[in-house]
């Protein structure tokens, strides 16, 4: 039945992706379906979870956009011009964008349902891992209990998901994947130093200064700032 629902998602896409707006650039031409701009592959996965994916009132869903050095390396593998990327990115274009739709609609939907919707910033997160471990916990309804955390428990989990520890595991470090629209990957292009404000390594200060301007552009009165 599974892959009856397949066949006919993947037909039922082929006649919607002739309808949505189509944009080349990058590595291969995205489409944009709801305002996201995707991969023909993406395409047909989304549209099959929204008809067989039923969630439940305790399901988690964690969300989260590709940085910049994923995307830079991506680039690299495919003879792909900066400044021409990064242009595309500025104007909304990239995979899974425009980013900032995204991270205003998260931002709005946390403020209009906090129990529903938990909204992090990673410069928040880095200077207190510990603190925002607790808040992940309660927010999950699995706080941590007295003895836990006089134990170390919370030291412990953010021992374990340090960029350290996660970049030195072998499944992290070696191999390769095509996790990116069947296109081969080096599991290690996914991490990175970690640092907060590391991105300002690759842009140039002028690239910065526009990607700064148009973020606050977009977030203007939305509460959210960077």
């Amino acid at each position: 039945m599974a892959e009856n629902n397949h066949d006919a998602a993947e037909e039922g896409d082929g006649q919607l992706l002739s309808t949505l707006p189509k944009k080349e650039g990058m590595w291969k031409p995205f489409f944009l379906y709801r305002g996201c701009w995707l991969t023909p592959r993406a395409v047909t996965s989304i549209t099959l979870l929204q008809s067989e994916f039923a969630p439940r009132p305790d399901d988690v869903v964690l969300a989260t956009f590709p940085n910049w050095h994923y995307m830079n390396k991506v680039s690299a593998d495919f003879s792909l011009d900066m400044d021409a990327t990064f242009e595309l990115f500025c104007e909304g274009f990239s995979l899974y964008g425009p980013l900032w739709d995204h991270v205003r609609g998260y931002w709005e939907q946390s403020v209009a349902e906090p129990d529903r919707v938990l909204f992090l910033k990673y410069d928040d997160m880095m200077a207190d891992a510990g603190k925002h471990v607790k808040m992940l916990a309660e927010f999950l309804r699995v706080p941590f209990t007295v003895e836990e955390v006089s134990g170390g428990a919370v030291e412990e989990v953010v021992a374990l998901c340090s960029f350290e520890n996660l970049n030195s595991l072998p499944v992290n470090s070696s191999g390769v994947s095509d996790r990116i629209g069947g296109l081969p990957m080096e599991n290690s292009s996914y991490f990175r130093a970690g640092k907060v404000g590391d991105w300002k390594i690759t842009p140039t200060e002028e690239m910065a200064k526009k990607l700064d301007d148009i973020v606050q552009e977009k977030l203007r009165g939305s509460g959210l700032a960077f």
